[in-house]
């Protein structure tokens, strides 16, 4: 590839058999656009393949193997919504206007396939754009962010054929140097999905090996090769503490917060601004440095709520939170612990379930006498340090695959104008 020289419709990265300015269109010359097919729930679940919006919003590459759904139609319904190999999908209404206008191309031909009212279909009306190079022209900066401006947001996110006919694309007059640009994209899409593969398995080997170490069906040995004594049954109180330190005269101002996904994070970064009055934070608990704490919100992620450990810097956190120090003990195996599900049975046996169904109503004495399963600390060492093991191979492979992100994300930028 060359580095040339910027130009209004010439891309910063090139290949170098091609040159010459790329072309300027509007997608109502290139495509036809259509609404898709709306049926009550029951045609659902049988019947023919349907592109639904999360096939659309999830996918750039529609096929065979990613198009789930499935709907009973008539054969009139069949011929007025069919899906076509080469058909672009866009994903015409949502919450959100960041979520409308995704596209996605159907790779295959499918037989009797159909789309849904939630996308739109674009169907071209030439042999313009190759159907490799479609998947990634729509994906660009400039032309997302053109398909959100010509959208239009009530109450719910809407784009429309009429709207999208208006919306600009740049591409290379030659079919050839679009499948180079797409076939060489793809190669960077299959190491992304490689690696998106790779994590998500040892993501899922964590899980079960931690399952099973937590319910003691696997077992450590000690240097001499002989079995560890028997775990323990204690109740946290037993092998931790409460934390009720107050914030005396507004001291400390760096405000936590627990979130399910990201641990203890600092509370401005998580929700962008803050949310706790900085004159008025006496009440709010002082949180040291590998202290722990219990969120009572309940989310999909944490369906009890989220035990994590404060490792980012000393701080306050609301008195809504649990706030617990351990006494002795590897902490990192009680870490380890909190995010298996094993502990989710006495959580749920002890809350009361009152109005509010968005967080836990548990008591702090109901809280602390959570039966923990210890084994001596010479085993916690060593299962902290194989889960350990596990977690810098799982880093490993997200850093590679955000630089691989990273990496596709600058190439669109220099290789589409």
């Amino acid at each position: 590839m060359n580095m040339t020289a910027t130009a209004t419709k010439i891309p910063a990265l090139r290949f170098p058999e091609f040159e010459g300015e790329w072309v300027e269109n509007t997608l109502e010359n290139l495509f036809s656009f259509k609404n898709g097919l709306n049926k009550e729930k029951e045609y659902f679940g049988r019947g023919t393949p349907i592109v639904n919006f999360k096939d659309v919003f999830n996918e750039s590459d529609l096929n065979k193997a990613n198009i789930k759904g499935l709907v009973e139609v008539t054969d009139k319904e069949k011929a007025n919504y069919s899906a076509n190999k080469g058909d672009v999908f866009f994903t015409r209404t949502s919450e959100t206007i960041e979520e409308i206008g995704i596209a996605a191309v159907l790779s295959e031909g499918i037989e009797d396939c159909v789309f849904s009212g939630f996308v739109l279909r674009a169907r071209p009306k030439n042999h313009t754009l190759v159907d490799l190079f479609k998947k990634y022209c729509f994906s660009i900066s400039s032309v997302r962010k053109e398909i959100v401006t010509k959208s239009s947001f009530t109450t719910r996110a809407l784009t429309s054929g009429t709207l999208l006919n208006k919306v600009v694309i740049i591409y290379p007059s030659s079919n050839a140097e679009q499948q180079k640009i797409a076939t060489f994209i793809t190669t960077i899409d299959t190491r992304i999905q490689q690696l998106s593969r790779k994590k998500a398995l040892l993501e899922q080997y964590k899980k079960g090996v931690m399952q099973q170490i937590f319910s003691q069906e696997i077992r450590f040995k000690d240097e001499e090769g002989r079995e560890f004594p028997a775990w323990e049954q204690l109740e946290l109180c037993e092998v931790a503490v409460r934390v009720l330190e107050k914030n005396r005269d507004n001291a400390i101002t760096f405000v936590l917060t627990n979130s399910a996904t990201q641990g203890i994070v600092s509370q401005q970064d998580y929700f962008d601004k803050d949310i706790a009055n900085p004159n008025n934070l006496e009440g709010y608990y002082v949180v040291q440095i590998d202290d722990f704490v219990y969120n009572p919100r309940i989310s999909s992620t944490a369906p009890v709520g989220p035990v994590k450990r404060n490792k980012l810097s000393k701080g306050v956190m609301s008195p809504l939170y649990t706030v617990f120090r351990f006494k002795i003990h590897d902490i990192q195996f009680f870490e380890y612990f909190f995010e298996t599900t094993q502990w989710h049975f006495y959580m749920k046996s002890v809350a009361n379930y009152g109005i509010r169904h968005d967080r836990m109503n548990i008591t702090n004495a109901d809280f602390i006498k959570m039966p923990i399963p210890i084994p001596v600390l010479e085993e916690q060492q060593k299962i902290a340090a194989f889960l350990s093991t596990l977690d810098r191979q799982i880093n490993l492979v997200s850093q590679q695959l955000e630089r691989m992100q990273a990496f596709k994300k600058g190439l669109l930028q220099q290789m589409f104008v």
